[in-house]
């Protein structure tokens, strides 16, 4: 699987850093959001991710965090870091959301471009006839506006042309 390949030599290419002591874990979480998150997510703004997509990018982030905040002594036994203390940890925050939040950032731009521009050619853009097999259910558009739909966003097309409000909407 390419993301397999991808996903792992980001994490290969960092885990010297991660596994430093000279580190604090403050230090190494911003390095995760700095350095490796933004190469694994590269042109997550078109994506349409998959509930299996996400699970492998939510896979590939606790691996992280593990080695983050390292195994616990308890009872005298090092223990690893359950899914549920490391969500708690990062405070709800994960790599599926981070990249929901740049599409639906990424729509608000489409949104208020010329319409004469390629990018709103193609967004507004309806496409006819019926989609092959192997192509995915949902096509980005509907994606996010499902994911709005879940925030409670209505009259998205009126509210993105204020930047703030939209600014605020997405965070």
């Amino acid at each position: 699987m390419v993301w397999d390949v991808c996903l792992n030599r980001t994490y290969f290419a960092a885990v010297s850093l991660l596994w430093s002591r000279l580190l604090s874990r403050t230090t190494k979480i911003i390095l995760y959001k700095t350095l490796i998150r933004p190469v694994v997510s590269y042109g997550a703004e078109v994506w349409t991710l998959t509930k299996k997509e996400g699970q492998v990018l939510l896979i590939f982030e606790r691996k992280i965090f593990r080695r983050i905040y390292t195994p616990k002594y308890e009872n005298r036994k090092w223990k690893s870091r359950k899914n549920r203390e490391l969500e708690e940890m990062s405070k709800g925050e994960n790599i599926v959301k981070w990249i929901k939040w740049q599409t639906i950032s990424w729509l608000g731009h489409i949104e208020r471009m010329e319409e004469g521009r390629l990018p709103k050619k193609i967004f507004t853009q309806e496409l006819e006839g019926t989609r092959r097999r192997e192509r995915p259910r949902k096509r980005w558009k509907e994606e996010v506006e499902r994911d709005l739909q879940v925030l409670g966003v209505k009259r998205w097309r009126e509210l993105v042309q204020d930047r703030k409000i939209w600014k605020d909407i997405v965070r």
